[in-house]
């Protein structure tokens, strides 16, 4: 009887370690995939849209099963270029992307804030993660033309400047074919609704795509040797 005892006590401890040693392994295969890092406001935060369809949960998947990347969504609803520029460092050290794709600005924009300052913000977000060893998508924006046509006009062109200066890929307008259309926007006529999520993966997916193409053949072959 204690013999029994004694091996069944065995079986337990032997098995305790087998699972532990199973789920670091699991932990560390996740932990270990390369990066995608969103850094973004209430768009990409998928406020007001059912959070399977939000486009960047809907962006998560292809670049998992196909390209063996972990999205880490780090937007955040209101979020500004300060704030973001503020957040960027610690996300950095944490998540060590290898892309980071950068949606802000819209918030300052709508707050009426100096062109030169989001440009500022951007600027350093875009150095930030390089110094990091990461490459940048940038996401443009544009606001509402009630808010003056000549601010709207410095707003818009900060994107391209930047991209241009930088030499950042760029979607020009992250909702392109979207803001114009009401049955896909949500009530406010700022945000796009579930309907438009499937639009700005399209718009993010395209240029995602085009930009980073040689790159990410480059990681599959070395995975793959």
């Amino acid at each position: 009887m204690k013999f029994i005892t004694i091996l069944l006590k065995w079986v337990l401890v032997t098995a305790s370690m087998l699972i532990s040693s199973l789920a670091h392994t699991e932990t560390s295969v996740h932990t270990n995939k390369e990066k995608i890092l969103v850094l973004g406001d209430s768009i990409s935060a998928g406020l007001g849209v059912t959070p399977e369809l939000a486009w960047v949960k809907q962006f998560s998947q292809p670049m998992q099963t196909q390209y063996r990347l972990q999205v880490i969504n780090a937007s955040v609803s209101g979020e500004t270029s300060s704030g973001g520029r503020n957040r960027l460092p610690s996300l950095l050290k944490l998540h060590q992307p290898r892309f980071v794709i950068i949606e802000l600005g819209g918030n300052d924009g709508l707050r009426g804030i100096s062109t030169k300052t989001i440009d500022a913000n951007l600027q350093d977000m875009i150095r930030q993660s390089r110094a990091a060893g990461a490459q940048v998508l940038l996401l443009g924006m544009r606001i509402p033309s009630s808010y003056g046509a000549r601010y709207g006009e410095d707003f818009a062109a900060v994107y391209p400047r930047l991209a241009s200066r930088n030499a950042v890929p760029l979607v020009p307008f992250l909702l392109e074919q979207i803001a114009l259309d009401p049955s896909q926007m949500q009530a406010d006529k700022i945000h796009p609704n579930d309907k438009g999520q499937a639009q700005i993966l399209r718009n993010v997916m395209t240029v995602f795509e085009a930009s980073f193409k040689h790159t990410r053949q480059n990681k599959t072959t070395i995975d793959r040797q």
